[in-house]
């Protein structure tokens, strides 16, 4: 019997790099899948597709997280398609939108920071629990950037990527008496468009010389991560922030 045979999962932002290979290792291992995307339909085709090759079940459905309705209407469309119970919510989605010194900043960007990377979680986590009983699994994203402050320009993105990580432990001591594991990752540089984007190539070359590995992770090796922690190998783990960086930064 795989792993996660007769349980639901719902992944923000689950169309592409890191979401994606989270979408089809869950799905892998027996998961029914809810995709969320929201720019990408023809990504969430794409990732729906990997998920039909390795025998997984799965939907995808757009909204927008940030946003309270688009998040209802997400988990609506979860219990429509698998019923009214979620075992495990992944919340991947987040970014950094653009670098922009402290001067440069208004009070529209603060807001944009906030929304995607920690009100998306917190409006995602407040739906799904409800629907979640014990044994149940919480997964977010947070950074290496909510470590260490981030890089130039990313003041409110590594803020936001902290708070994601003091919102994981408040609700570990909250839903850990109903028998509800909430835990977060925090990767440094991955191979995704998102370096492509908005790391410079010089960035990115520097740590294939300096990092303990010599390199990037991959998009596989965070999966296997998320998996770990939504499942019974790891259900005396709560509150946990978990680095997944090459030896890049200690906390």
């Amino acid at each position: 019997m795989k792993r996660f045979e007769g349980k639901v999962a719902v992944v923000t932002g689950g169309s592409r790099d890191l979401g994606r290979a989270v979408c089809v290792k869950l799905a892998e291992e027996g998961a029914k899948v809810v995709v969320n995307w929201n720019s990408s339909e023809e990504n969430a085709k794409e990732t729906l597709a990997l998920i039909e090759k390795v025998g997984g079940t799965a939907i995808a459905v757009k909204a927008d997280v940030t946003k309270e309705a688009e998040v209802k209407k997400l988990f609506a469309e979860a219990v429509k398609a698998f019923g009214d119970r979620i075992d495990i919510l992944v919340n991947v989605v987040g970014g950094i939108v653009g670098r922009k010194k402290i001067v440069e900043q208004d009070e529209d960007w603060y807001n944009c920071l906030m929304d995607i990377n920690m009100k998306s979680v917190w409006l995602c986590t407040r739906e799904a629990v409800p629907m979640m009983t014990a044994g149940g699994s919480i997964v977010n994203f947070s950074s290496q950037a909510g470590r260490d402050g981030g890089g130039p320009g990313a003041s409110l993105y590594a803020t936001s990527k902290a708070a994601v990580l003091c919102f994981s432990r408040a609700m570990a001591k909250e839903l850990g008496p109903q028998g509800i594991r909430v835990n977060a990752v925090c990767p440094g540089m991955f191979n995704t468009s998102f370096h492509d984007r908005f790391t410079k190539p010089e960035g990115r070359e520097a740590l294939h010389r300096t990092a303990p590995l010599r390199r990037e992770g991959e998009a596989p090796e965070i999966a296997d991560l998320v998996c770990f922690l939504a499942g019974d190998e790891s259900a005396y783990i709560t509150g946990a922030g978990i680095d997944i960086n090459g030896g890049c930064f200690f906390s």
